[in-house]
Parts: structure tokens; sequence; C-alpha cells
């Protein structure tokens, strides 16, 4: 659907929220990846603002912005801003706008909430690989964490993984874990699927054929030994593993090596830095401490890599999030909206 050339349409978490409930998410985000691996998209890296308010908090800004040419025409930019310390006064850890751009005259036709595109991107993300490795044959799912990406991750995937009987919930505030298991429990139980609030990250991820860890914490827990023969896990938080964990796995995937490379806040960017680390098409060398990067997600998508090879290996996702995937997701939320008639029109 064209753009006004007069107006800016803005759509709220609201609108976002009832646009998106009628689109594919997966799909869009498969549509990036695919368009990202055949060299159709630009992808800047990022930039990284952070400051200290006078409350002595860590805050920080990230503008990610990017291009999809072919199959998914869109251009535009993600902002989300974060402060770890706004949940103690009852808002949201992080929000933000993605703005999308008319490619051919690159003005501004679309401000989006960003946080719920965000979050729905990143369960996509997770949903895709669970297809991807897993072939949606995942009986056992450990969530690790209970915020709001766990609630995208509850909200889409149960209706992706065709198998599933079983979520393994934990988070180390045990009463925001109890809550969203009271929330979601009882809407799996009528799918046949039981929802247990684990007593520890261990006791969830034991024997759970897929693992998303969806945390804040800074200090890595995951390490030798804790993933099954055959599992997947998809780490789309920051640090919950530790470096042997990603030493012992048989494939690690990245959805932008480059972008994975440069960032000294991600756990593998700082292995790369400290040496532990081979780049994609490198040979691994376990005997010096280095694991190597198998592929980037995009690769297995388009069948230039392939995913899992036999049922055994233990398999590490490490998606940065990329911007070209939520601009996948808005440009169908924009579509969406329009159809319904949603959103404020902005004079330019």
């Amino acid at each position: 659907m064209e753009a006004d050339q007069n107006r800016i349409l803005y759509l709220s978490q609201r609108d976002v929220r009832t646009a998106a409930a009628r689109i594919d998410p997966v799909r869009a985000v498969r549509e990036a990846l695919a368009a990202h691996a055949s060299g159709q998209s630009v992808l800047p890296a990022e930039a990284y603002l952070r400051w200290s308010p006078t409350t002595g908090e860590s805050a920080r800004s990230l503008n990610m912005p990017g291009r999809l040419a072919g199959t998914v025409d869109v251009a535009g930019t993600k902002i989300i801003n974060a402060n770890p310390a706004n949940p103690a006064r009852g808002l949201p850890r992080a929000s933000g706008l993605t703005v999308l751009f008319d490619p051919a005259d690159a003005r501004v036709y679309c401000v989006l909430d960003a946080a719920y595109i965000s979050a729905l991107r990143t369960a996509s993300v997770s949903a895709l690989s669970a297809e991807l490795f897993n072939g949606n044959d995942v009986g056992e799912w450990a969530l690790i964490g209970a915020g709001a990406l766990a609630r995208a991750h509850l909200q889409l995937l149960p209706s992706t993984l065709g198998k599933l009987r079983a979520v393994n919930l934990f988070d180390i505030d045990r009463e925001r874990a109890d809550a969203l298991g009271r929330e979601f429990g009882p809407g799996l139980a009528e799918r046949g699927i039981r929802l247990h609030v684990a007593h520890s990250a261990r006791d969830a991820i034991r024997d759970a054929d897929f693992i998303v860890t969806a945390t804040t914490v800074t200090d890595g827990y995951i390490g030798r030994g804790w993933l099954k023969p055959g599992a997947l896990l998809v780490h789309v938080s920051l640090d919950d593993l530790r470096p042997e964990a990603l030493a012992e796995a048989d494939q690690v995937i990245v959805d932008d090596w480059a972008l994975v490379r440069d960032d000294d806040q991600r756990l593998l960017g700082r292995m790369w830095r400290q040496g532990l680390l081979t780049e994609p098409g490198q040979d691994s060398d376990p005997a010096a401490g280095r694991t190597t990067i198998h592929a980037e997600l995009g690769d297995v998508v388009i069948g230039r890599k392939a995913g899992r090879s036999n049922g055994q290996e233990v398999i590490i996702v490490n998606p940065f999030g990329l911007s070209i995937e939520d601009l996948a997701v808005a440009r169908q939320v924009y579509d969406n909206a329009r159809q319904q008639g949603l959103g404020l029109w902005l004079e330019r």
C-alpha cells in the first residue's frame, strides 16, 4: 500500500499489537534473512550511546538502520533505549521507535512503537531456529527469564512447535515466574502442554530439547555439560553462556558475524578478541581452546549451509538481532494497519 506523501502515520503500541495479530512474523524474519544472505540488504553498524544518569544507573540508546531490497522492499531505522533500573520505577526496561523510510524518496512515512515489534521479532527468530535445526520436533522447551521477551515467546512459539508437550520456565525472581505461569499455564494446558516453574535454570534445561535464554544477566551460568545431546539453545540475551559451553557445541550459528564480532558488549565479541573464536569458514582448534562460528542463519535459510546433520548435535544459535528483521516485521504491521484504518496521521 502506497504511503501518503503529505502525512506520516504514527502507530502506538496498541495499534502495533492489533495489526501484528494478523501477520506472519516468522515469514517476515525468514524473508529478511534470505535477502541478507543473498546480498540484498544494507546493514550498517549500530550507533551505541551510553551514559550515566544522575541517579547512578547505566542508560543506553541504540540506533540500528537497515535496508532490504528484493521481495521485501523496506528501509528505516530502529531506536531502542533502555535503563535496567526502570522496572523498579514501574516502567519497561526498554522502549523505542521504529521509523520507516520510502525507499524511493527516502522520506519518513511511518513511525511505530518499537518495543512490541522487537520482542515479536526476537521470538520469531527463535521459532525459525527451531524449524531450521529441530524441524519443530520439540517435546520439551526450557525458557529462562520471565520478562517481556519470555511473554512474546510464550505467545508465539506454542503454535509453531507442533510436538511441544512441556515448558519449563525459570526466573531468579520466583514470583515473576509464577505470575507468568499463571497467565499462560491454563491456555497451554488446553493444548495438552504442561507448564512447570522450575527451581533452577539447570533443572529447567536438563531434559529440554530446545532452550531459549531471555534474561538480563551479565555473568554466564550455563557451562559445560548443561545441554543434553541433540539440544538446541537460542541465546537471545547477552551473557547466559560461559565460553566452555560454546566450545562444547557442535555448531555455533550467528545472524551476522561482522556485527557480533565488533560488539564488545556481547560474549562472542569478547571471545573473538580473546582469541577463543575463529571466523566462519575457518577450522576450529579445540586444542588451542578455539571454536568456530559455523554459519550465519541466513545461509541456512537459503540452503547455502546445512542445518542439523544428526540428532545428537548440540547447536547454539546466538543472534545479534538485526534491524532488517524488525523492519520486515514493521512493514507487515504497517500494511495491515493501513488496511484496518489504524493509527494517527501526522502532518509533515
